[in-house]
């Protein structure tokens, strides 16, 4: 894996995962700086008393303004990271979920290629396709396919099935769902593994994923675009 500072940026940093995404970023040793752009600030550890020096924080309400100012960030970022999503409630329309979900994430996403990221991990969901006739599947499936069309050298997705994890606001069925993870997990991880994955292990994932690509270290057959399944998660984070 390379030993090179790398410079990278975060898209979706105040949700579940991004927030992981976030923390564990500025963590490593690898990463010299992290860019992130949101409607609100993003909670990150601080270095001691002071604000972490390796975070940039940009603040835009203006979703359509997020593009242009990922294109103006110098240096540019190596690798772009996503974990940018919502539901149609918070939404409050179909319709506004998909300017959000789909076209704010490859906007941006196609602003980071052309600044010279060459690696894109997006977080995604297990099972997604275009061809879905569940509506939120058939929206991460289209993504996928927008951003494969995009052309980074290297693109991974993260599927991951329910995610576990304290969120701000209140999800019912994934109260439950983290319930039964958790209970699950407890007696043997293999029952968890391949249905629920916690929030931070999936941004570990993702960050692994992210630097072997860029090292050339991805699975043979998944050098141009890496798909990392429910199971593949926590196997990945347990294989470095």
């Amino acid at each position: 894996m390379t030993n090179n500072a790398i410079g990278v940026a975060l898209l979706g940093s105040t949700g579940l995962v991004g927030s992981h995404f976030l923390a564990n970023l500025l963590a490593h040793t690898s990463i010299s700086h992290v860019d992130t752009i949101s409607r609100r600030t993003p909670h990150a550890p601080a270095a001691g008393s002071t604000p972490n020096p390796k975070l940039i924080t940009i603040i835009e309400k203006d979703t359509s303004r997020w593009a242009s100012r990922i294109s103006q960030l110098s240096p540019p970022p190596t690798i772009f990271f996503s974990g940018l999503g919502t539901t149609r409630s918070q939404a409050g329309s179909l319709e506004n979920q998909y300017k959000l979900e789909l076209d704010t994430n490859i906007e941006c996403a196609k602003a980071a290629r052309d600044a010279g990221a060459k690696v894109y991990v997006l977080v995604s969901s297990g099972s997604a396709s275009s061809s879905s006739m569940l509506p939120y599947l058939k929206l991460k499936g289209q993504i996928e396919d927008a951003a494969k069309e995009l052309g980074f050298e290297r693109t991974i997705f993260l599927r991951p099935g329910v995610i576990t994890g304290q969120r701000g606001q209140s999800r019912p069925f994934e109260a439950v769902a983290r319930f039964v993870a958790s209970s699950a997990g407890k007696l043997h991880s293999s029952l968890k593994d391949g249905w629920a994955q916690d929030a931070d292990d999936i941004a570990n994932a993702g960050i692994i994923a992210g630097l072997k690509s860029l090292a050339g270290e991805a699975p043979a057959g998944s050098e141009k675009v890496w798909i990392i399944e429910q199971g593949d998660i926590a196997r990945l984070i347990r294989e470095g």
